[in-house]
């Protein structure tokens, strides 16, 4: 049996968050394929005028002058990175299993515990893997996304979902195969990104929308377990992909030793023209978007409530040596009926938003601020499907002739590429 230490120098961490809405398998159409881009020891002297001159490799600078004068330097590098989060590295494991970690303080948004799963690789390299599974932000939103996720949940899902896609380790295709893991299940209802506990939804009750806090907690323990890692990747899918988006800038800063790459997959920001700020300012109520965003994205905080959109050209010109990528369909049925509940200003029975303008809107996000800098890559698929990477569908997809599973490979060695039918 092979055990996992603590993988401080041989692991990295993935983290990943699933939506459970799935379609075809594969897609493909013809189009563009756009290349976008690409201790040490102190030595110390002491000088003694009194007739004595003498050098020596010491910790310390000792200068004597017809008195004491003493200068120390302790010689030690205040360069070296020092890790922001300073928790119990998780426990060890057997290598390519998946386990439960169970985290008191962390709760879904029902009041309830919440936790993560964790699975060693081989490689010094780690991806962090955001769940999908809707939002809650009204009465019915809510009724569609789930409230809590326990082990029992987790166990349900690890041979299941938990070898699918891009968490399959036995397809030798799959270049995260060896990678580590660290799977973040989706219970908060706030895309990962809230901080509003007790908050108020009309015909739902008191939820505690907390997914920004619990990934602080969870952070505390993975960022020790893997602060060497060669390579973090970000990744989630649906709610997930929004939330790897939303949570990437303050994990890119926390792994200032690796390279830090994000893979969101389906979680696409949109325009005020296409994501109405109507719709922006509920979750920005609901879930308190405005005290986690990143501060110093001031083009995130419009006065109309819109300007989600302008986090996608933050984070590139911010973390411009970072891979950035985004997948999406380019009549993703999921997010339009998400989008949907901004229709006539917000004011809609049945929510939907038309097939033509949703794929107007992400040619508009990959032309307009993907494409704006940084090294974003993306990959538009011609279907309605939602979600990608959580299925193997991820294998055969094909668009542009390109497979979606040599884009991500690509992506891995900072070699991201625009792919679409047009």
């Amino acid at each position: 049996m092979i055990l996992r230490s603590r993988l401080s120098g041989s692991g990295l961490l993935l983290l990943w968050i699933i939506s459970g809405c799935a379609g075809d398998d594969s897609a493909s159409g013809a189009g563009d394929t756009d290349t976008t881009g690409p201790n040490e020891s102190a030595t110390a002297s002491t000088d003694t005028e009194a007739g004595t001159d003498t050098d020596a490799e010491t910790d310390a600078d000792t200068d004597t002058d017809a008195g004491t004068d003493t200068d120390t330097d302790t010689g030690t590098d205040t360069d070296e990175p020092v890790s922001p989060y300073d928790g119990d590295p998780l426990p060890d494991a057997e290598v390519d299993e998946w386990s439960w970690v169970g985290f008191p303080d962390a709760s879904c948004r029902n009041g309830s515990t919440a936790g993560i799963g964790v699975r060693y690789g081989l490689e010094n390299k780690v991806m962090i893997y955001f769940q999908g599974g809707g939002a809650c932000f009204n009465s019915t939103s809510c009724g569609f996304n789930p409230a809590s996720y326990g082990s029992g949940d987790f166990d349900g899902w690890k041979d299941g979902g938990g070898r699918q896609g891009v968490l399959d380790t036995d397809n030798p295709d799959n270049p995260l195969a060896e990678w580590s893991v660290i799977y973040v299940p989706y219970c908060t209802g706030d895309v990962h990104a809230g901080d509003n506990p007790d908050a108020e939804i009309a015909g739902v009750g008191t939820q505690q929308f907390v997914g920004y806090r619990n990934v602080d907690l969870f952070l505390n323990r993975v960022v020790p377990t893997f602060f060497d890692a060669e390579h973090v990747l970000v990744a989630g899918v649906s709610a997930g992909g929004f939330g790897a988006a939303l949570n990437f800038d303050r994990i890119a800063e926390s792994f200032p030793k690796s390279e830090v790459t994000l893979l969101d997959d389906s979680g696409p920001p949109m325009a005020d023209d296409y994501l109405a700020p109507c719709l922006q300012s509920q979750w920005r109520d609901a879930w308190n978007l405005d005290m986690t965003l990143p501060q110093d994205c001031d083009d995130c905080f419009a006065d109309s409530g819109g300007g989600l959109i302008s986090l996608a050209p933050f984070l590139g010109a911010k973390h411009s040596d970072s891979v950035l990528a985004l997948i999406s369909s380019d009549e993703d049925s999921v997010i339009r009926s998400f989008f949907g509940f901004g229709s006539n200003e917000c004011n809609v029975l049945l929510p939907s938003m038309p097939a033509s303008l949703f794929k107007e809107g992400l040619y508009d996000l990959r032309d307009n601020a993907l494409k704006s800098g940084g090294m974003w890559g993306s990959f538009i698929v011609p279907a309605d499907k939602h979600t990608w990477i959580g299925d193997n569908g991820v294998y055969s997809t094909e668009v542009s002739n390109m497979l979606m599973i040599d884009w991500i490979t690509d992506i891995l060695v900072r070699d991201p590429q625009h792919v679409s039918p047009e």
